[in-house]
């Protein structure tokens, strides 16, 4: 039972002190999470600054590897958002401080939030999967810091997975072999369920294609914001790896991964 996408109060948008999730995490018998803090540079919502404090963050990592590492195993992490013109400064960032693991995400397109409704009021909603998926094809082609991209289809829970004609096939073999030529992977992110999705992130097409382009490494996070969240949808994200022939599921430490039979 691993949880590979968690966030706590370092994260501008989560109060959850990490004691408090630590503390839920091994009342649930996971075995093993990793933090991983937002860093969204530029991002383009005034209200909110998605910067993060490395030191502090590496400081309070330590302490409570201290004082749960008996129990269980604690990872520090990273998701990072990325857009085209900021690959060069992602790059820097995810080499300025030592992580266990790092999240490639898109949580912006064409500069504008997919979590406001303006960017997908201004044009057909598959010119905006497309501008998605295209701009997440050109960041993990010139940006390779990472070890997985973060809920790859995460357009679809901002416009509640209305149907579109191109299911984008095309554009997402293209990235699938561009990080499974590097090394790289992709993550279950199980928060899908939460949000009133079919399915998880990403749903199972998708799974299906990452694993006929060869695809292996894939890790499974519930990208929780709060304590009682933590480890949500594992199981059953577990199982359905299980169905669709995958044999193992990744964690990593000192960005190297492991590899457990499912």
């Amino acid at each position: 039972m691993f949880d590979f996408h968690i966030h706590s109060d370092f994260s501008a948008d989560c109060n959850t002190p990490m004691e408090k999730t630590i503390e839920y995490a091994i009342k649930e018998g996971l075995h093993e999470i990793c933090f991983t803090e937002h860093i969204d540079e530029d991002y383009p919502d005034p209200t909110i600054d998605f910067s993060l404090d490395l030191a502090s963050y590496h400081q309070k990592i330590q302490a409570v590897q201290r004082e749960y590492g008996d129990r269980i195993k604690i990872r520090k992490g990273l998701e990072i958002g990325v857009q085209p013109h900021l690959v060069k400064n992602c790059s820097q960032t995810v080499h300025s401080a030592p992580f266990d693991f790092v999240i490639c995400s898109m949580h912006t397109t064409d500069k504008h939030s997919l979590h406001t409704s303006d960017f997908f009021e201004k044009q057909p909603v598959e010119e905006a999967y497309r501008k998605y998926y295209e701009e997440l094809l050109y960041c993990v082609s010139h940006f390779k810091g990472f070890q997985v991209i973060g809920h790859i289809d995460l357009v679809k829970r901002y416009t509640k997975n209305k149907p579109v004609q191109d299911h984008f096939y095309d554009i997402l073999m293209n990235i699938f072999e561009e990080i499974i030529f590097a090394g790289k992977g992709i993550e279950i992110n199980t928060s899908g369920f939460r949000y009133g999705l079919p399915s998880a992130m990403p749903s199972e097409d998708i799974l299906k294609l990452y694993r006929e382009c060869g695809g292996e490494i894939i890790t499974i996070g519930s990208d929780s914001h709060r304590a009682q969240t933590v480890g949500y949808g594992v199981s059953d994200g577990l199982e359905l790896l299980r169905q669709l022939g995958f044999r193992y599921v990744t964690t990593f430490q000192d960005k190297q991964p492991t590899f457990h039979r499912i």
